[in-house]
Order: C-alpha cells, then structure tokens, then sequence
C-alpha cells in the first residue's frame, strides 16, 4: 500500500510524462504481481464501488479530528477534494501497516460495504490510524468511489512493456477488457499480461488461448483532428472518405459461437443491445466488425439523435417501451478478424471489401436493419467534399472522416499505421451570461471555474435570464483567475458550494448537440458545452435569446 501511495503522490504531482513513465516504470519493476494487478487496474481506468457514503466519511472525519461541521465544510469548499481534506484534518498515525496493495483491497476496501455505520466507524479510524498521509488519501479515494489519476492508458502500456521487455502493441491487446469489474486482478492474470513467451500473446490468428479472454476486442484505432487545409492530403482518390457517425463506438465479437459487444471504453454492453447481439448469432464465428451503434429506426434514412442512445446505457432494466423508443443498429466500417483472421495488418481497402462481401451475404433484413455499413463518399476534389461536409447537421453526422486506403488498423491514436483523420464540422455557438459559480477542483480548488450560462427568453413581452449550460473548460489560467475575482466582487448569493452573480460577463459558448428537453427549464438540452471564448466586446443585452437556441433544433430537423 505504502508504494502504491507513493506512486500515486508522485503522478499526481508532476505533468511531465516523463516523470510520470519513470515513476510508473520504476513502480511495476519491484512490486509484486498479485499487487501490480491491482495497481495496473486501477490505472488503467478500473474504479472500485463506492463502499462508503460520503456523508458517512465526513462525520467520522470530523468526529476523529475534533472539528465542527461548519469548519470541515468550510476546509472541503476551499481544498475542493473530499478525500485531500480528511487527509489533512486528521490527527498523526499512531502506528504503521506493512500490509500491501492486495490486502488492502481484498480484505479491507472490498469488505466494506453494506457494512454496519458504527462498525465502519471502527475500521475506519483504525485503518486510518495506520498510515501517512498519502496513504489517508489514496484509502479514502478508493473507498469513496473518488479514484481518479492523470495518466493516459497508453503511459500505463508503455511502463509494462519496458518493464517485461514485450511490444507494446502486444501489452496494449492483452490489456483490452482489463478494467472488466467481472474479472478480479490476480498475479496470475498480470502475469500472463506482461509474459514474454510469443505463445502466450492472444493477437495471433485472432484468437486469444484463454477462455476468459476469448471474448475481448482488439485495442481500438482512433482518429486525429484535421485542423489543416485538407488539399495537403494529396489526392481524395488516395483516401476513403465516410461520414462522422455520433454513436458509441463499439466492436462486434463473435467467437466460439458466443457473442460479446464492447464499447472504446471497454464496457462490455452485450446486455444493453439485444438486437445487435442478435446480429451477432447470425455471423459465421470468427468475425470482428467495428463501427458505432446508433439509435436508428428500421427504414429511416438518417439516424436519431445521439440522445435516444442513453436510455440503453442509463437503465439498469430495459423495457419494451426503451427499446422501442431508443431502436439501436451497428453502423460498421471495418472488419478486423474474418473466420479466425486477424485482418488488422490488411490495407484498409482490402478489409472494406471483406467487410461488404459479409454484409452481402447476411439475410436481407439483418442487413438492411440491424447491420448498416458506412457509406463511402466519392468526389472529385476536396473543394466538393467540403460543399458535403456543411451538409452534416441535417444528415444527423458530426462532419467526415479521411482514411488513408493503405492504411493498418493500429494501436490508439497513432500514424505509423497510416492515419484516419476526422474533419468534424464547426460547433453550434451562441453568447451567453454567467449567473453562477462554483469553485473547481484539484488545482483549480481555490478559484471559481465552474460556471453556469444562461440566454435571454423574450417570451411574454418579458426579458429574462434562462440558464441552460455548464461549462468549466475554454479559458486559460490567466483568464479563469480574472473571471474568478469578478465573481467574488459580484456576488448576490450563496447556496452551499453555489454562488449566484450579478450578470456582467458573457461568453461564447459551443457545443456538439442540442435537442429538446421538459426536464430542463430552458427546454433544451446541449451535448459537450464549453468556453469559446471570453466576449468582452459584449454587453449583457447583447447575448442571445433561447429563441436562437432553440432554432438550431429547427435547422437541424430541416
């Protein structure tokens, strides 16, 4: 525990990826495996149940330390992180556990819940008492639900594959489904994930040699941003070019006559899309499609909005009625394993005819309903391509994507494969007011950088403020701690953690996606708000209405 603690303190205090590699790298080359499995777990991603509600956590915190509530909130709201404030306010460890990673997980962390609160009072204060304060805040992290670390994945594979001495492209397939909750980390696992031995990698031939494993997908190849003029790409005849699909990304398996339907995030979401899964029993075994489920009624031409999707991933039960109201099919563009063949080393050209010879042969309505393929786009120059690009919003697409023919399916976000590039088009934008604040996180915990936005609703011959976003991204440090004084200065109230401000500011806000909402008081719901830009330029009666708002769902639907 004392070493996983350490390495925790340690990612979470630099942003060089260098230390970062170093201090992964020197970590996963002394600790044992049973220990590196859960270390390299919750690293990449795994997150422990919350065992312990947070109420709870704070009143035997604040019992331990001796501290009235109000003090404790007050020390929250100005730290701005639950388990960095139980650290601090405790009293010195009296004694010190050599127990490791493992023990504290399996026998500890994972034995709390559901437990009685005056026995979690016990173990808490005795566990506590146990260790320094970095340990105080990794336990409490863990054991409230909080565990977060600012490491990339990808950092995580490479710190493994120096440490074993494998392609990291080989720890990068073995790690896929590692943060599956179903599958306990355990020495023996981190030890096939890091095992030397060629017959022991599970990318040969497509098919892993372990049963637990023979489910899992292939890493997934991901896109970068054109930013640049397109017409430096060359020829469009060199590329292939698709539409952008808004859905979850996910890889259809079928192997072993059983079938299991992932997402990028490594979900397994088999359970959450019967009809794809249904699709997948009437594939020949051995076949590996990856594309993006969409919410797409049988028969329409373009698919629905991206928020017919959430139904299916926010319900524990699904019911006739969400899968009616929220009618899923795989959109697929590749196919990476046909009939037990890894495809993955196959140009891009050579898979996409594979891919059509698959669909051609499934019944017509497997084919036409639940199993879509990607239309290629054709066009003389890129000039024409970006005439159809402005054509995205009423097809229901976020833009189009730019795929070298020749090109490898790799590994992450990667080149040396050849590169697939995504040209999305500009977000919706629109002015708006701050009318709340609220203090941010980690290093931002001091400052206001969480703020709410609201537009003009001239409905009734009356003008008022309506919000309908939050943002907390788009500005610089510089920017965030001048807007931070400015919500101090202006403060007409405060609720809890929440300050209300005298408007004055206004901001460009974007966004991906907007669509109607009753829940919200606006009516309108937007997918990915963030800053654009701080318009100091504008006054407040220069911000839009919701009237603009909601004529962006009108543009859309026409």
């Amino acid at each position: 525990m004392k070493r996983f603690a350490a390495l925790y303190t340690a990612l979470d205090a630099t942003t060089s990826t260098h230390d970062k590699l170093e201090a992964l790298t020197s970590y996963f080359a002394v600790a044992e495996p049973e220990d590196a499995a859960w270390a390299s777990y919750f690293l990449a991603g795994g997150k422990p149940r919350q065992s312990v509600p947070t109420r709870l956590l704070s009143e035997i915190a604040c019992e331990r330390a001796g501290l009235p509530p109000w003090l404790f909130e007050e020390s929250y709201h100005a730290v701005g992180d639950l388990a960095e404030t139980i650290a601090h306010i405790l009293p010195p460890a009296q004694r010190s556990s050599e127990l490791g990673l493992t023990q504290w997980i399996e026998q500890r962390v994972l034995t709390l819940r559901g437990v009685a609160p005056e026995e979690l009072r016990t173990r808490l204060l005795s566990y506590w008492d146990e260790l320094d304060w970095g340990g105080r805040f990794l336990l409490t992290k863990l054991i409230g639900g909080g565990f977060r670390v600012g490491v990339a994945r990808q950092l995580v594979v490479r710190a493994l594959a120096e440490v074993a001495g494998v392609d990291h492209k080989r720890i990068a397939q073995r790690m896929v489904g590692w943060t599956d909750s179903r599958q306990t980390p355990s020495a023996a696992r981190y030890l096939r994930l890091i095992a030397p031995d060629p017959t022991a990698d599970d990318t040969q031939a497509g098919a892993p040699i372990h049963d637990s494993d023979m489910g899992l997908p292939y890493p997934f190849f991901l896109a970068h941003p054109l930013q640049a003029d397109p017409a430096t790409l060359g020829d469009p005849a060199h590329w292939q070019i698709e539409w952008k699909w808004d859905g979850i990304r996910a890889q259809l398996v079928k192997r072993g006559g059983r079938v299991w339907l992932w997402s990028r995030g490594e979900d397994l979401i088999t359970d959450r899309f019967p009809e794809v899964a249904a699709l997948g029993e009437a594939l020949p075994d051995g076949y590996v499609i990856d594309g993006e489920i969409l919410a797409w009624e049988p028969g329409a031409a373009t698919p629905l909005p991206f928020a017919r999707l959430q139904p299916r991933i926010a319900r524990k039960t699904l019911t006739k009625k969400i899968l009616a109201d929220s009618p899923a099919a795989l959109l697929a563009y590749d196919l990476l394993e046909a009939r037990g063949d890894d495809l993955r080393m196959t140009p891009l050209a050579e898979r996409r005819a594979k891919l059509d010879e698959l669909a051609a042969s499934l019944d017509g309505t497997l084919a036409h309903d639940l199993l879509r393929v990607s239309p290629l786009i054709h066009a003389s120059d890129w000039q024409a391509l970006a005439a159809l690009r402005e054509e995205s919003r009423t097809r229901g697409v976020e833009g189009l994507m730019v795929k070298e023919r020749e090109s490898m399916y790799g590994v992450g976000r990667t080149k040396a494969s050849g590169t697939w590039w995504k040209w999305k088009i500009d977000p919706y934008a629109i002015d708006a007011v701050l009318v709340y604040a609220q203090r941010g996180h980690g290093r931002r915990a001091s400052l206001y950088t969480d703020f709410t936005f609201a537009v003009w609703d001239e409905a009734n011959g009356l003008r008022t403020l309506v919000p309908f976003a939050k943002a907390y991204s788009g500005l610089t440090d510089e920017e965030m701690r001048q807007v931070d004084a400015i919500v101090r200065k202006t403060t007409i109230e405060k609720f809890g953690p929440v300050r209300s401000v005298t408007p004055t500011l206004v901001f460009e806000i974007g966004f991906e996606g907007i669509q109607s909402s009753p829940r919200h008081k606006s009516g309108v719901a937007v997918r990915f708000p963030r800053m654009l830009r701080w318009r100091t330029d504008k006054q407040i009666d220069d911000a839009d209405t919701l009237a603009m708002l909601k004529g962006f769902i009108d543009d859309r639907a026409g």
